[in-house]
């Protein structure tokens, strides 16, 4: 279907308007951050790996760091709305620079989404061969996922919204019932000592932080959804700071509950069975039936987190076609106004990432789930520091109304902070990917990232010499296509003119 722009042009280079309201953002917003994956397997990682009991204090630290960075980030989407969130932002630095940023976010969210493909594929496998005695393999029940994944992605955004809503609800509504169970089953009594603030520095400190923060990734999407939100100005912060409470509520409670029902002096040996000892755990307190729902539950927190990713890496690739940095073709949507050639190429890097795993015989869990995830949440923390200082440098050039707290106080206190946890992540990269000191990958992934970066800033910098119709637009949003509009389907010739930390609201803003 062709949408109308005010100028009155027939394009397809929009995204379908007024489709979200804020439970529908939340829904993606939550549903990326895949609580029941992060309460059965990240939970149990932290308490296992690093012995400290008090996780808990963790969580409210890291959503507390979160929410600052939330202040300048929310506040910027007011004055850029732009599908590629982190893109647009960086590029108010400098315009290459926000190329990198585009790399960099493609790669991050792209092994995020397909490493999920490995962890679907094994979760589901034990379940079917329980139930039906069939030994199917891994990768069949991933092409599967892969499936519905690439379906849905052509699809209404309203649509994977409702679908996001049925599966995350039963999640959480699950995991608040297993924290009643542990914490009516405790080992010891009812132990409040995991939430002294003091105990997060008892040890391992460095890494609990680490992998606390891991479980946030996702908050930040919400703004990619900035162009198909009503009434942005109200539900993009809602929807932001509501994902973050919830996810630190809940997550600090998971931790909590868990270390009462195996005893502060047992939960480190006991996690180290991971998932198994979630669901053992429960079948024990409430029967058979809550740890094979648990399980189920398991298996779809990742599928709603595949469906998610899918949506935002979508979006980057349509905002990136639209400004001509990719093939325009990109910058195509389906009749629902869903980005097109994005999704379908995002499609297809699932599949022939799932296909060289399954020939290939490598471990989909640990090479493909568990590095691939943990790798892609480094490099949006490595977004979410440079965004911190975009945002410095766009309010420091034009306050546009906003107060000293949203444009420089919180935006530099993101900064310190967020650095922080970047420098404790990479400190503690190796024990994250439970690999030696000494492993190739403990550098490797760090050091994958400045070279996409690098080859980011080489590729703006070529933009700049061979097509400085497409340099000029990057960062615009839907300024670049009034631009093309007006030159007849191309960047208007002045459009070199324009930069956009001084450009004024266009006919995209709010």
């Amino acid at each position: 279907m062709v949408r109308k722009l005010e100028a009155g042009a027939d394009v397809e280079q929009v995204l379908a308007r007024d489709r979200l309201g804020i439970p529908g953002l939340l829904f993606f917003v939550m549903s990326s951050a895949a609580p029941f994956t992060v309460v059965a397997g990240m939970l149990t990682t932290a308490y296992a790996v690093t012995a400290n009991t008090h996780l808990p204090v963790a969580f409210a630290v890291v959503g507390i760091v979160v929410a600052i960075f939330s202040v300048g980030y929310v506040a910027m989407s007011r004055h850029l709305p732009h599908a590629g969130a982190f893109y647009a932002y960086i590029a108010q630095i400098n315009r290459p620079l926000g190329v990198a940023g585009a790399w960099v976010a493609l790669v991050s969210y792209d092994m995020l989404q397909v490493g999920l493909y490995g962890g679907t594929g094994v979760a589901v496998q034990p379940l079917v061969k329980d139930w039906f005695g069939a030994d199917v393999p891994w990768y069949v029940f991933a092409f599967a996922a892969w499936l519905l994944v690439a379906v849905l992605g052509v699809l209404r955004v309203d649509v994977n919204g409702q679908v996001l809503a049925v599966l995350l609800v039963a999640e959480v509504a699950v995991i608040l019932i297993y924290n009643l169970s542990w914490a009516t089953h405790p080992a010891h009594g009812v132990d409040f000592s995991g939430l002294a603030p003091g105990g997060l520095f008892n040890g391992g400190v460095g890494a609990i932080l680490a992998i606390a923060v891991l479980g946030f990734v996702g908050f930040e999407s919400a703004v990619v959804f900035a162009e198909e939100a009503r009434t942005p100005r109200r539900t993009l912060p809602a929807a932001t700071y509501l994902s973050i409470l919830v996810i630190a509520f809940l997550y600090g409670v998971s931790a909590w509950a868990m270390g009462v029902t195996a005893g502060t002096d047992k939960i480190a040996t006991a996690a180290k069975d991971g998932p198994g000892f979630v669901f053992a755990t429960a079948g024990s307190q409430m029967g058979d039936t809550m740890s094979t729902i648990g399980q189920v539950l398991f298996t779809t927190s990742l599928l709603a987190a595949m469906i998610s990713f899918h949506n935002t890496i979508a979006r980057y690739m349509f905002a990136l076609g639209r400004e001509r940095v990719l093939p325009s073709a990109f910058a195509r949507t389906s009749a629902s106004g869903a980005p097109l050639f994005g999704s379908l190429l995002q499609s297809a890097i699932g599949f022939v990432v799932i296909l060289i795993f399954a020939v290939s015989g490598a471990d989909p869990m640990v090479k493909l789930f568990y590095t691939g995830g943990t790798t892609g949440a480094l490099g949006i923390l490595l977004l979410l520091f440079v965004t911190s200082i975009a945002v410095l440098v766009f309010f420091a050039r034009d306050r546009r109304g906003e107060s000293t707290w949203h444009a420089v106080i919180a935006p530099a206190l993101s900064v310190v902070g967020v650095g922080a946890i970047l420098w404790l992540v990479v400190d503690n990269f190796a024990d994250l990917l439970g690999v030696p000191p000494d492993d190739p990958l403990r550098w490797g992934m760090p050091i994958m990232f400045v070279l996409v970066g690098v080859g980011g800033v080489i590729y703006g910098l070529i933009l700049q010499q061979l097509r400085p119709e497409a340099y000029a637009a990057i960062g615009l949003g839907n300024r670049a296509t009034t631009a093309a509009i007006s030159a007849g389907g191309r960047h208007a010739p002045n459009a070199a003119a324009v930069e956009p930390q001084s450009a004024g609201p266009g006919p995209g803003s709010w």
